[in-house]
């Protein structure tokens, strides 16, 4: 049930991040991008700290995918704003 419960937080999450940058016009996407881009390298570092343990452990599963989608995060808001 709990996990449940963390999918549903997460989609509504997902749609929230959305809804948010969907209406956000022109003139404001480098700006939130710049934003996106400070809170991805904190996610890449908390993701770096829980980097350690055996392998198939589900933390550094995740942690492996936090700074994998934050790192792509952060190049691909560098790449459209320059």
């Amino acid at each position: 049930e709990e996990h449940v419960m963390h999918i549903g937080y997460f989609v509504l999450s997902c749609l929230i991040g959305h809804f948010t940058v969907a209406g956000v016009t022109p003139a404001l996407h480098t700006p939130l991008i710049s934003v996106t881009n400070a809170i991805s390298g904190i996610i890449v570092m908390g993701g770096m700290l829980q980097l350690s343990g055996p392998l198939h452990s589900g933390r550094v599963a995740f942690a492996l995918a936090a700074v994998f989608l934050s790192s792509v995060n952060i190049v691909g808001g560098f790449a459209v704003t320059q």
